[in-house]
């Protein structure tokens, strides 16, 4: 898709707040620091626009982008950060179920792994939540461009194999810096947008 405008509409913690035009939402999910903001930054090409950080746990609101007038992608908080006081990520917890559990116009998520490791107990734990929820689900995982190529085929045996995907769910292996991933991400987003 070509993406010629972009503008995140709002910060929300509360359904009151969602946008009300009806468009279709994709919702973006991984642990703090997963590259939730990178990803987001290579599909509406901009270099900055979904702000960076080097601090996990920054988002601490569902960020709604306006795609073209079209779609929304939703920047959701990530999931365990533990410099968090127990309060404040029961907080996000329950933020988070209530969009993703009620809110009509989610389409499906696109759930970030960091490529370079095992899924964490925290990606194995979203990643039953989705499967019991029936949400439809698109893994990516990020930053792969830190394997050497000879290995990236077996480590992504190894993702598959330990998120436990079935043959046809689908697994992108993404970077940032080499933009290698994003077509088929794209495609999913169109293909869920549109149904």
């Amino acid at each position: 898709m070509h993406v010629s405008d972009v503008d995140l509409v709002m910060s929300a913690v509360d359904p009151k707040q969602y946008p009300k035009t009806g468009y279709p939402e994709i919702g973006f999910l991984g642990r703090s620091n997963v590259g939730k903001s990178s990803l987001t930054n290579v599909l509406i090409n901009r270099r900055d626009y979904a702000h960076t950080s080097g601090q996990p746990g920054k988002t601490q609101t569902l960020n709604f982008y306006e795609v073209n007038h079209a779609l929304y992608f939703v920047d959701v908080p990530g999931y365990g950060y533990a410099k968090v006081s127990k309060k404040e990520r029961e907080k996000w917890a329950n933020m988070i179920e209530t969009y993703l559990t009620q809110r009509d116009t989610l389409k499906g998520v696109i759930s970030l792994i960091d490529g370079r490791h095992e899924p964490t107990g925290f990606d194995l734990q979203m990643r039953d939540w989705l499967d019991y929820y029936q949400i439809p689900v698109l893994y990516v995982a990020t930053k792969v461009d830190k394997i050497a190529k000879s290995k990236l085929k077996h480590q992504e045996n190894v993702l598959r194999q330990k998120l436990e995907l079935r043959s046809d769910e689908e697994l992108v292996m993404f970077s940032a810096k080499t933009k290698n991933g994003k077509d088929a991400i794209w495609d999913w987003i169109e293909s869920k947008s549109k149904a």
